[in-house]
């Protein structure tokens, strides 16, 4: 569920009701309990409480000044509630580093870039950082604009003209020096567009030719939107001269976009800096100026200098980010609608790239709001007066990137949508472009290694944009995508969290109702700031743009490919290699993968090495010369007359590739470019001492390495811009052989014969490493064997080829091909951690039930070494889950909600159809992943018993405990304990006496009993009472201890309900304030919520012993 549409649940209204109520209920109850208490004698009291009540109960006060209601009104008093949350005490903090706060400690922000000096083009060199790039029309022919920033933080817009794009086409045989100008008045009449057509010496990049270099027509065209009709033209065959081209067409090179082509053809990388030299550029004037950047210039792409990203071009320029976030009012039910629903506040923080404290920090509100100490807020009579002025603000903070929360899908749609609601048609210009209309478009990103999302976009030129909702989505794998999730897991820490069903009402409320809102959207706005510095993915996106060449932008809505297409055509400009224009064919043809040892099921009690090879697949494609260039056919060796083994070598798939000798590949050079950046990288992030070029050089070796493994996984891809299943299956054919004579290698030496002690055993391999055992029980054995047998394979292999001794796993328990646990050892004093592969304690799409009974089990077998202890705690666990003790926050299962139709009906599927139709305003969306748990019900259908958590909790619906013990704990636990126990003693664990139930079966529907009612029992001996009473007649002597009973059982849930709500209160900042929050990702909630409810019950009960006559 997107991150707005969550905080609008479904018994949000009920929730602020009841949390509002429950301190006063609880003191209440309080004060009630004592009140009976009076009436009894003390020492009947005294005695049933020291007989009666557990040692955890509760502890009646004796001092008679002490009154609940004095504590309850001091803890709600306005002068406590006023005092500051934690997240205001750090916007007092950070108003107080950055040095502009007054003596009262409230914000003087200044918003504007620093002044523009006077410009001389004939003195002054522009440098500047180029952060957004794009393609425009200026006087009839395709140009780029380059956005960025100079050193001193000024905005620069460089418009580069003169490039003109092109295309490569062979020339047909027959064709004469002599023919290229008729043919160029040809084409120019034919074609629209065409400035040029020439003919220039090239070579394919698909097969190796023997370095022989052909004829190619280079068509240039004066405009980017003209180039496609050209190239269609050749490849559909309508083209023709003199009988000389084939009618069925012919196929084209180098077909890719113009700012690609550019920035390729000036070596230009995405992120780098660029020079515009002085005296060879012009300022735009005041009446051509079409942006708000402080300079505006106009160059050739001749004289524009691109420099490197080494050394001092390293640096990144003072970047702008600026985080928001928007508050709308909404109806009962309804998520909110740009055309009914206003929005109410905005809340923004706006930070320098390398600082620590944001210069910006406030709130634009509709409505007198009071002061927020540390931040500036901004009232407004209306709300097109708010809308209006944040416009304004977003034009002259001048921000370079834009972040937030889901704000692609909800904020900035909405934003745009609600001022055309209100007629406000200049809002929608805020970009750095004064002409340009920022706009809402549908889209859909689909890639193999991400997935398909639906989401909107939206133009905003000169500014970047980063969405941290898209970005986590994209990178991790959580159980719950809510800001308040993602945040309390990589922050440890939580957000302000206002029900939306009351967001309408504080708005309404006073200046302090408002302001309680606005600290909540202002935290909202800089968490999103504190996550990207957290997760460095600016900084990370950064360095792949200058790694690999393309614009920052393209790495948000474009896939994988693009990585690697700029990368090769890079390489290929170089050599004068053209890449062919293939349309996508076979796309559903596969090659085998990679090789898969049987496992050696298990449990080692001694070390088990692991043998690495590091980077496989990149060493594998250097060693061997794989690449397009590369491969050569039959036909081709018998004409060249190769030699085997000489001139070209054999795969053991069948496909031959010349060696470096006869033709040193591109792919390989690429890879061995790449690889040798890294390890300069890592060298130089060793020395450096400075924290944030620290984080650079570590998000630049990221990057590269990312880079080289993804140039094999381009090869593979059947359906993209140059897919070569030759290259692909050839690489993870080596790759299989490879491990297979690792595996025999290891096998022949380390064994008995060879004057061992133990004959080793390869216990199991997958893709790229094998895990030996050795034999030998002490560590610094297997270490020492460890490091020799990696030594000795690498020596059977070519290089750059090289297999490293990782790590040992001791103990190790071996589940299954890609299922394993074990303690991760590197040095001998201590192990680094417990690791796991394809176990439910790292798997998401279990309860988490599931995950902490197993991460408890494999502590308890790994590290304590105590199997009889985890098989007491699995009986123990499954006893607790039969009879109902364990908390229901354990028993959530969350599954995404896909856009495909599904063959058979899925539970969280079948919940969300119900959820939209009680409550359409909160209901999951595609995308979201929707909590559930399963209920007894009187079907036998999964989807027919799996219902909302919250709902389960408000209506006291009974858990399908059998369901979670065979469905979801059976079979991980006996996959972890049948390699120790054996089949027949795992089984044993799901039965016995810790599975006993006792149930009672009582009709609840029928003819017979529409004529019954439910009378009262007597709380001893259950004998039917009147209604009034508690006892009967023969047990009314015992009403002290009964009494007794119920006091400490009423007393022990407000103790516990009284630590969770304090718990709940810490994380939200302040012990001091309302608890608000209805965060369905935390567990608390759900214990919260449960033990509000049995404090509520049992005073109730409790209340009844007030109508006994003692």
């Amino acid at each position: 569920m997107s991150e707005k549409r969550k905080e609008h649940e479904s018994g949000a209204e009920n929730e602020v009701k009841n949390e509002v109520a429950e301190k006063r209920s609880i003191a209440k109850s309080n004060d009630e309990t004592r009140a009976i208490k009076r009436r009894h004698t003390e020492g009947q009291t005294d005695r049933c409480v020291g007989s009666e009540i557990p040692s955890h109960g509760f502890k009646i006060p004796v001092h008679e000044t002490f009154s609940t209601k004095k504590l309850h009104r001091k803890l709600t008093s306005k002068q406590v509630d006023n005092e500051p949350s934690t997240f205001e005490k750090e916007l007092v903090r950070m108003s107080k580093l950055d040095g502009k706060g007054n003596a009262e400690g409230e914000a003087s922000q200044e918003w504007g870039r620093p002044v523009l000096p006077a410009i001389d083009p004939a003195e002054y060199d522009i440098v500047f950082q180029q952060l957004d790039a794009d393609e425009t029309i200026i006087d009839g022919y395709s140009a780029a604009r380059f956005f960025g920033v100079t050193n001193e933080g000024h905005s620069v817009l460089c418009k580069v003209v003169g490039f003109r794009h092109y295309f490569y086409a062979p020339v047909p045989k027959g064709f004469g020096p002599g023919d290229l100008g008729e043919f160029r008045r040809y084409m120019e009449a034919n074609y629209q567009g065409i400035v040029d057509v020439k003919i220039a010496k090239k070579e394919s990049i698909w097969g190796f030719n023997n370095n022989v270099k052909l004829p190619f027509f280079k068509v240039v065209v004066d405009n980017a939107r003209h180039i496609g009709r050209v190239r269609a033209g050749f490849e559909r065959g309508e083209v023709q001269f003199k009988g000389l081209f084939q009618p069925a067409g012919q196929m084209t090179f180098d077909n890719v976009q113009y700012l690609l082509r550019l920035m390729i053809d000036c070596h230009i990388v995405g992120m780098g800096w660029l020079t515009a030299p002085r005296g060879k550029y012009e300022l735009v004037g005041a009446a051509e100026r079409e942006s708000t950047c402080q300079i505006e210039i106009k160059v050739s792409y001749k004289d524009l200098i691109s420099h490197a990203a080494e050394g001092k071009w390293q640096k990144t320029a003072p970047l702008r980010v600026m985080s928001f976030d928007i508050e709308c009012s909404g109806r009962k039910g309804i998520f909110p609608e740009p055309e009914h629903d206003a929005v109410i506040q905005i809340a923004n923080v706006v930070s320098r790239v390398g600082e620590k404290v944001p210069f910006v920090r406030n709130v634009f509100t509709v409505k007198k709001c009071s002061r927020i100490v540390g931040s500036d807020t901004f009232c407004f009579d209306s709300e097109r007066e708010m809308l209006m002025a944040w416009r304004q603000f977003v034009v002259q903070v001048d921000p370079d990137v834009m972040i937030g929360y889901n704000i692609c899908n909800f904020d900035f749609p909405y934003l745009l949508n609600r001022a055309i609601a209100l007629g406000e048609e200049k809002f929608a210009y805020f970009g750095r472009l004064t002409r340009s209309r920022q706009e809402v478009k549908d889209a859909v990103f689909s890639s193999r290694a991400y997935g398909t999302r639906e989401s909107k976009t939206v133009n905003i030129e000169g500014r970047m944009q980063l969405d941290l909702f898209q970005f986590i989505q994209r990178e991790y794998k959580l159980r719950s995508y809510s800001l308040n999730a993602v945040s309390s897991h990589f922050l440890g820490e939580q957000k302000e969290d206002v029900p939306h069903s009351i967001i309408t009402q504080l708005q309404n409320g006073t200046p302090e109702t408002r302001r309680r809102l606005a600290v909540y959207c202002l935290k909202d706005s800089y968490l999103p700031l504190r996550l990207m510095e957290k997760l460095m993915c600016l900084v990370n996106y950064t360095e792949m743009a200058r790694v690999t060449g393309v614009p920052f932008s393209f790495l948000l809505s474009r896939g994988q490919q693009i990585k690697v297409i700029s990368q090769l055509f890079r390489k290929c400009l170089e050599l004068d290699i053209v890449i062919p224009n293939m349309k996508s064919e076979n796309v559903n043809e596969e090659y085998e993968g990679a090789t898969v040892i049987s496992p050696a099921r298990g449990y080692y009690d001694v070390p088990i090495a692991t043998l690495d090879f590091a980077s496989l697949y990149p060493s594998i494609m250097m060693a061997h010369n794989v690449c397009y260039t590369t491969l050569v056919d039959r036909a081709t060796i018998d004409r060249l007359q190769l030699k085997e083994n000489v001139d070209y070598e054999v795969s053991p798939k069948g496909d031959c590739f010349v060696t470096a000798a006869r033709r040193l590949g591109i792919l390989p050079t690429i890879l061995k470019e790449l690889l040798s950046a890294r390890k300069k990288a890592k060298k130089a992030m060793k020395a450096e001492k400075d924290p944030f070029k620290k984080q650079v050089l570590n998000g630049r070796q990221l990057a590269l390495k990312i880079s080289a493994n993804s140039v094999y996984g381009f090869t593979g891809a059947t359906i993209g811009k140059l897919p070569c299943l030759a290259i692909s299956s050839s690489v993870t054919a080596w790759g299989r052989k490879m491990i297979a004579k690792t595996q025999e290698t290891v096998l022949q030496k380390y064994n008995i014969k060879n004057g061992y002690k133990y004959d080793s055993l390869i216990v199991y391999g997958d893709t790229d490493s094998v895990m030996v055992r050795f034999g030998y029980p002490d560590m610094e054995t297997c270490f020492r064997l460890g490091q020799e047998a990696a030594d000795y394979v690498t020596t059977k292999f070519k290089a750059p080829i090289k297999l490293e001794f990782e790590k040992v796993y001791f103990p190790y328990l071996l589940i299954n091909k890609k299922r394993y646990a074990g303690l991760w050892w590197t040095q001998l004093d201590h192990f680094d951690k417990m690791d796991t592969k394809g176990i439910e304690s790292v798997r998401r799409d279990n309860c988490r039930l599931v995950q902490n009974v197993v991460t408890r089990v494999l502590e308890l077998i790994l590290e304590d070494r105590d199997v009889k202890s985890a098989q007491e705690f699995v009986r123990r666990t499954i006893a607790d889950l039969l009879q109902n003790r364990v908390d229901l926050s354990q028993l959530v299962i969350t599954k995404q909600l896909s856009r495909q139709d599904y063959a058979a009906k899925q539970p969280h599927v079948e919940l969300a159809d119900r959820m939209r139709k009680r409550d359409p305003g909160s209901a999951p969306t595609v995308g979201d992943r929707v909590a559930y748990v399963i209920i007894k019900t009187a079907g036998d259908r999964n989807w027919e018993k799996s219902e909302d958590p919250l709902y389960v909790l408000e209506n006291s619906l009974p858990i399908d405990t059998k369901y979670y013990l065979e469905n979801q704990l059976s079979k991980p636990l006996i996959r972890i304990f049948e390699p120790i126990l054996g089949e027949h003693k795992a089984r044993d664990l799901l039965t016995g006496s810790h599975t006993r139930t006792v149930r009672v079966a009582s009709a609840k529907s029928g003819g017979l009993m529409r004529f019954t009612r439910r009378s009262n029992t007597c709380r001893s001996c259950k004998a039917p009472i009147p209604a009034s009473q508690m006892l009967c007649a023969n047990c009314r002597p015992l009403s002290a201890q009964f009494y007794a009973r119920d006091l400490a059982n009423l007393n022990a849930l407000q103790a516990k309900f009284n630590k969770l709500w304090t718990q709940c209160q810490r994380c939200q900042g302040s012990l001091h304030q309302q608890v608000l929050c209805t965060n369905r990702d935390c567990p608390i909630f759900y214990m919260r919520k449960k033990v509000q409810k049995d404090v509520l019950a049992q005073a109730g009960e409790l209340r009844n012993w007030d109508a006994i006559e003692w």
